[in-house]
């Protein structure tokens, strides 16, 4: 019989996996410890019982006791116990924000919603943390993790989600190696749902905004563009995501104070947010004979008023709104335009690449099961 880490061994990695095998015999049953929680491991064993391994990291600065009994080929039985004790960490990370959110999304959200993620301190071991983020759905789905920086990673499908798809993200970062001597401190679960298919067209040269759901057009709205002349007056190009519904929304000029030459600060109604450099789609009584036949915004997408109402009433945040016809291209750091990349692009900044969502609930019982323990009884992040 035998079993690794070996009896006795300390500062072990809590990274390295705990294996138990069995030479001419079986094993009967194995259970691995944490001594200071009294927690059980969760394991899997081979189809012939010879072999058995954990199923996810240990916890650093832990003593864990291995107890293991096999039967050999006469019935008689063998009983082994050991331990073993794991580095202790120099620090941990955590999760600062998850993305959709109870508050500032919604947990029905758009077709077009990725899953993204903050961390508290850089991530020098990408892999390891994005092994362990899974992703189950209702609906099975093609997607990947993508890193756009060390503290920030994001899910997205190859295609939009499809609708009415129940989703959870289960972090199981307990303990997960995060970079030298920096564990993860604790796992995370959230759940969500993709709502109605919804994706809007936009097009600055027709001036007219096509909403469509569920394939079928609900409403045509005529529009005021960014009226161009220079980069930053025409509205961006490509598709973004509804990031927030505001009944009011102050917006001022990004590059000119007060008293300087271009400065506006200006109230405006029933807004969509659709990128983090001042885009939005509002209602505009100034250029109603402006909508439908010419751009004359600095940016923003102008409609009416009755429109911006229905319009922002009608939108879940991740809905996409596909804006055409525009020779400025949106940014895939700008705002949630992580739909601009192509899925070559996306899978060139993702650990592993690209995968298929699991069953939620049926693919991993055990790891929901403590996922769910683990919400209730720690810090949720925003």
């Amino acid at each position: 019989m035998s079993v690794s880490p070996v009896d006795g061994a300390s500062l072990v990695p809590p990274e390295l996996p705990v294996t138990v095998g069995a030479v001419n015999g079986a094993l009967r049953s194995v259970t691995v410890r944490a001594q200071a929680r009294g927690t059980p491991v969760e394991g899997v064993v081979s189809a012939d019982r010879t072999q058995w391994r954990n199923k996810r990291t240990m916890a650093p600065g832990e003593t864990y006791e291995v107890t293991v009994v096999a039967v050999g080929p006469s019935g008689a039985t063998k009983k082994v116990t050991s331990r073993f004790s794991t580095v202790q960490a120099t620090q941990r990370f955590t999760l600062n924000t998850i993305m959709p959110h109870r508050d500032l999304t919604g947990l029905t959200v758009g077709v077009g919603m990725p899953i993204m993620l903050n961390f508290d301190k850089p991530i020098a071991d990408r892999v390891s943390v994005e092994r362990n983020l899974l992703v189950q759905s209702s609906k099975p789905v093609e997607g990947a993790w993508h890193w756009f920086d060390d503290k920030t990673v994001a899910f997205r499908p190859r295609e939009y989600w499809p609708a009415h798809t129940k989703v959870k993200l289960i972090a199981q970062l307990a303990g997960v190696h995060g970079g030298p001597g920096m564990y993860g401190d604790q796992d995370y679960v959230r759940e969500f749902t993709i709502g109605r298919h919804q994706v809007s067209t936009a097009d600055t040269t027709s001036h007219q905004m096509t909403v469509r759901q569920d394939d079928k057009v609900v409403r045509t709205i005529p529009l005021s563009a960014g009226r161009g002349g220079v980069t930053k007056y025409y509205t961006t190009n490509g598709v973004h995501l509804a990031m927030s519904r505001e009944d009011v929304t102050t917006m001022t000029s990004p590059d000119a104070g007060p008293g300087s030459a271009g400065y506006y600060s200006l109230t405006v109604y029933d807004t969509v947010r659709i990128s983090n450099s001042g885009e939005y789609i509002h209602g505009a009584p100034w250029s109603v004979g402006s909508q439908g036949n010419s751009n004359v915004s600095h940016g923003c997408i102008n409609i009416s008023p009755s429109n911006a109402e229905w319009f922002k009433e009608t939108t879940l945040i991740g809905d996409p709104i596909v804006v055409t016809g525009s020779p400025r291209p949106l940014e895939p750091m700008n705002g949630w335009g992580h739909w601009q990349e192509t899925w070559p692009q996306w899978l060139r900044w993702s650990g592993l690449r690209s995968g298929f969502t699991t069953e939620a609930l049926a693919a991993h019982p055990a790891d929901y099961t403590a996922a769910k323990v683990d919400e209730t009884t720690k810090k949720e992040p925003s």
